[in-house]
C-alpha cells in the first residue's frame, strides 16, 4: 500500500492530464475539496463537476512540489501551479493541507491569493 505522502505526489503529478474523473477518483465518496478563497464542495461527483469546471478553461498545467510533509493522516504541499489558459498564464503559489482516509482524500483544504490566480487569467 502506498503513503499518503505518495498519493499525494501521484495526485499533484495527475493534474497536467487534466481529466476531472481522474483527479476525483482520488476523493473519498464524501470527500471534500475547499480553496479557501470559496465555499467547499462535498461529495466526490460534486467534487469531480467542480474540478472539471475550474479547469475547463486550462490549456496546460504543471504543479511543482517545493515542499512535501506527511504525519499520519495529514499531508501538506507547498507548490507553485503553473497553469495556462491559451495565450494566458498564471504561476501560483498554494499551500494544499490533504486529511486522508483509508488511501483516499477525505478533505483538501488548498491556501492561495485568488487574486494572483485572476490577475494572471484575466
Amino acid at each position: 500500500m502506498k503513503s499518503n505522502a505518495d498519493i499525494i505526489r501521484d495526485f499533484i503529478a495527475a493534474w497536467p492530464r487534466l481529466d476531472a474523473d481522474e483527479l476525483a477518483g482520488y476523493f473519498t465518496e464524501d470527500g471534500t475539496d475547499y480553496n479557501m478563497p470559496t465555499a467547499p464542495v462535498s461529495g466526490r461527483d460534486n467534487v469531480r463537476k467542480f474540478i472539471k469546471g475550474f479547469i475547463s478553461s486550462w490549456t496546460a498545467t504543471d504543479w511543482e512540489i517545493l515542499n512535501l510533509v506527511a504525519d499520519g493522516d495529514v499531508v501538506v504541499a507547498e507548490r507553485v501551479d503553473r497553469t495556462r489558459l491559451g495565450a494566458k498564464s498564471v504561476d501560483l503559489p498554494c499551500c494544499g493541507v490533504f486529511g486522508m482516509k483509508d488511501g483516499k482524500i477525505r478533505v483538501w483544504r488548498d491556501y492561495f491569493d485568488l487574486g494572483t490566480y485572476m490577475k494572471g487569467v484575466s
